[in-house]
């Protein structure tokens, strides 16, 4: 019986040896310009009454962005938190659309509506700092804009604030497309800072790519 385990003995010694354990490496860091981590705007909680008593639901808005400019909001409903917080995220990755910047601050005064909630929005600035509170500022904070002064009118209601700061941060103009709306160069209706600071923002958003 020992000739004969002997062998076997050393062939499991054999693979152990050449498989030896792999080391995991460390994750890269985040590159400057990707997404970091979601922030959960708000997470309302819904009951559902059916024969066997109520029924839980919860619904997230989430918002994701890169702070340079790009950004994107998300609805998720599950019946866990973290599920629905999960389905938002994915959600908004798919609504990420670029900002109209100028700089620090966004290129012309903009009015988001969404239903009864109304969201003003002015460029600012710099070193005005980011005027706004609930929704709209995470909103703002996450597609890099620096300087703004923002307005809530209307309802109060987090989900109809949040989609009326996107909506008016979809429906902002750049100076080069309105040139070539009105057949005019950049420089008769553009004021000269705010175009200055748009192309910059401009050249080192394509330099990032």
């Amino acid at each position: 019986m020992t000739d004969v385990q002997q062998p076997e003995a050393a062939g499991n010694r054999d693979r152990r040896e050449r498989r030896p354990r792999e080391r995991r490496e460390p994750r890269p860091e985040a590159k400057p310009g990707e997404f970091g981590e979601s922030r959960v705007v708000h997470v309302n909680r819904v009951a559902k009454v059916v024969k066997g008593g109520r029924r839980f639901q919860f619904a997230a808005i989430v918002v994701i962005g890169d702070k340079a400019g790009r950004v994107g909001l998300g609805y998720g409903k599950a019946r866990e938190v973290p599920l629905a917080i999960q389905k938002g995220t994915e959600d908004a990755k798919r609504n990420v659309f670029h900002v109209a910047l100028a700089g620090p601050t966004i290129t012309h005064a903009i009015e988001g509506i969404n239903g009864a909630a109304r969201v003003m929005l002015k460029p600012a600035a710099p070193g005005t700092g980011v005027i706004a509170g609930g929704a709209a500022r995470i909103i703002l904070e996450e597609a890099g804009i620096k300087d703004v002064l923002a307005k809530s009118m209307g309802s109060s209601n987090s989900i109809n604030v949040a989609r009326a700061t996107i909506n008016g941060l979809r429906s902002l103009l750049r100076p080069d497309d309105v040139a070539k709306r009105r057949g005019l160069p950049e420089e008769e209706f553009v004021p000269r800072g705010l175009l200055r600071a748009y192309n910059e923002t401009k050249k080192s958003r394509t330099q990032g790519r």
